[in-house]
């Protein structure tokens, strides 16, 4: 079928002064629509043309070959509908070329966030049925009123949510399709009419500066594939990170992709209402990255290798890792290892330190409590799972220490994937009590006034509270995490499977018995500043500094 495609862009607009012929991410508004009518052409049989009286729309749309149809002031009117503007173009291009056209597409230069695919995906259903108009829509089911006879009157029968309601469509002005008999000086619109149904990201209209904030922002989202591991052995702290990461990150386009072993990290991240992809190995991670094709790869999975890199550089515009000290680090456009500090030979794209400590939001608003001479809660967690089981060996702990310390409470938070919560409980003999998964964190570190955990995150979230800790690493890349130490807030006791029952029960009595050294602690914690930390790593994978 023969196809010709009018835009209609007249130089006069008031809300937004030049408003088709301004820069809107890096370029005229009016050449998004062009540029969608040029790649249809590619597989239709199209002709192209911009209505215009505007001769700074006319120059940028003539340097992209395409023509122009110079329209009369008379229909470049403030309240002249595009009905007689079309028909106007229709009926010269076909003067012209002395025949008819089969289909008329009126195509709107205030769309720019419309997709080629979906004007393709349009197009073709248009052509295949036996409809004479097609409008684009977006669909969106609200309870509304009218006003009728001064009075004002709901526009439904039943209250319902929104997802129960009938469809409400309501035109994005992005495209309109419909048969050439149907064009006439008063309308474009035939007897049968059918709607094709738009994204809402796709479906901007602009047409005041909100809506131009909005497309702008949907026009700079990017593609970003999350890359992490969730294992018993490996723990939950990679899946966590991404998901704290994620929920910075959202108004862009964002995928988790995880291995299949990683059962306790997939459940964890359909649970945050995210897409997950699982592959089963590498080579299926390279289809997911050739179709995705994405424009950031967040990999935290711990040390990469170059040729793992070398790969996702083939499909994505920028690599960024955490916690890598394999030979692949030296391949990424970033590394943040905020758990490593002042290591030699650091590749200079890595970027080391408490600075770069993406902290959770709820540590952010919660204010520590106020100092306590006596200490009267305890906290024990050791992460999301704990694969050295130091929360068993510290059950076994309390129940030494409670006849020693009547007062103080033991509150053990367990975490997701932490494979024993059966056999650690409720203990109130012991003034044990247990907290699994616990939503908020940092309720529990407001009221604890002694911690004893991993050598992990938590130690930044703790510092963040303020309450002095005793560190047990999990392993021996754990133990090389150097902000757990004196200097920080933090009594750090090694390993946790190589220290003995006795040195750890000592050092808490210590600590319960001096206050003084929870004070000193406290305030060494208290004197880091984590807020811009998130705002750094943003930066640093939006590349944004």
């Amino acid at each position: 079928m023969k196809i010709l495609i009018i835009i209609p862009a007249r130089g006069g607009s008031k809300r937004i002064p030049r408003k088709n012929v301004r820069i809107m991410n890096g370029k005229p508004l009016i050449l998004y629509s062009v540029e969608n009518a040029l790649a249809l052409a590619k597989d239709h049989d199209v002709d192209l043309v911009v209505s215009t009286d505007d001769e700074e729309v006319e120059s940028i749309v003539k340097n992209r070959g395409v023509e122009v149809i110079q329209r009369d002031k008379t229909l470049a009117a403030d309240r002249v509908t595009l009905d007689p503007v079309i028909y106007d173009a229709v009926i010269r291009k076909e003067a012209e070329r002395g025949e008819r056209y089969d289909i008329v597409i009126t195509m709107q230069a205030t769309s720019p966030t419309l997709k080629t695919e979906t004007l393709k995906a349009a197009v073709d259903a248009f052509e295949a049925g036996k409809d004479d108009t097609m409008i684009s829509c977006v669909n969106k089911p609200h309870l509304s009123w009218r006003m009728e006879d001064g009075v004002i009157v709901k526009n439904y029968e039943k209250r319902l949510n929104s997802q129960e309601l009938p469809g409400n469509y309501l035109e994005t002005g992005a495209f309109l399709i419909t048969r050439r008999d149907c064009v006439t000086e008063a309308s474009r619109i035939g007897k049968k009419i059918t709607v094709f149904e738009t994204d809402a990201t796709e479906a901007v209209d602009i047409d005041t500066e909100e809506d131009w904030i909005s497309a702008e922002s949907i026009l700079k989202r990017k593609k970003i594939l999350l890359r992490c591991v969730g294992q018993q052995k490996l723990g939950m702290g990679h899946v966590y990170r991404c998901l704290t990461i994620a929920y910075k990150l959202i108004g862009h386009d964002l995928l988790f992709v995880t291995d299949a072993e990683s059962i306790m990290g997939i459940e964890k991240i359909r649970e945050s209402f995210f897409p997950v992809e699982i592959v089963k190995n590498d080579k299926e991670f390279e289809e997911v990255l050739d179709r995705c094709k994405p424009d950031i790869v967040i990999n935290d999975v711990l040390n990469t290798e170059e040729e793992f890199i070398k790969t996702e550089r083939k499909y994505a515009g920028r690599i960024v890792n955490f916690e890598d000290m394999g030979p692949g680090a030296w391949h990424a456009d970033a590394v943040i290892n905020a758990l490593y500090e002042n290591r030699p030979n650091k590749p200079a794209n890595v970027y080391e330190g408490p600075d770069y400590y993406f902290i959770r939001d709820e540590f952010l608003e919660e204010e520590p409590k106020e100092f306590s001479e006596e200490c009267r809660n305890i906290m024990i967690m050791f992460g999301g799972a704990d694969p050295s089981d130091l929360t068993g060996k510290l059950y076994e702990i309390c129940k030494v220490l409670h006849p020693k310390m009547k007062d103080v409470e033991f509150h053990f938070l367990t975490g997701f994937a932490y494979q024993y919560k059966d056999a650690i409980r409720d203990d109130p003999d012991h003034n044990i009590f247990v907290h699994h998964d616990a939503k908020r964190v940092s309720a529990y570190m407001k009221h604890a006034d002694l911690c004893v955990t991993s050598q992990g995150r938590t130690v930044f979230e703790l510092a963040s509270m303020g309450v002095p800790a005793i560190v047990l690493a999990q392993n021996e890349r754990e133990a090389e995490h150097v902000f757990a130490g004196m200097g920080n807030g933090f009594i750090n006791l090694g390993i946790g499977s190589e220290t003995d029952a006795i040195t750890i029960i000592r050092t808490i009595q210590y600590l319960v018995e001096v206050p003084k050294v929870r004070q000193e602690m406290r305030d060494l914690q208290l004197s880091r500043e984590f807020v811009k930390g998130q705002e750094r790593v943003i930066k640093l994978i939006l590349d944004e500094r």
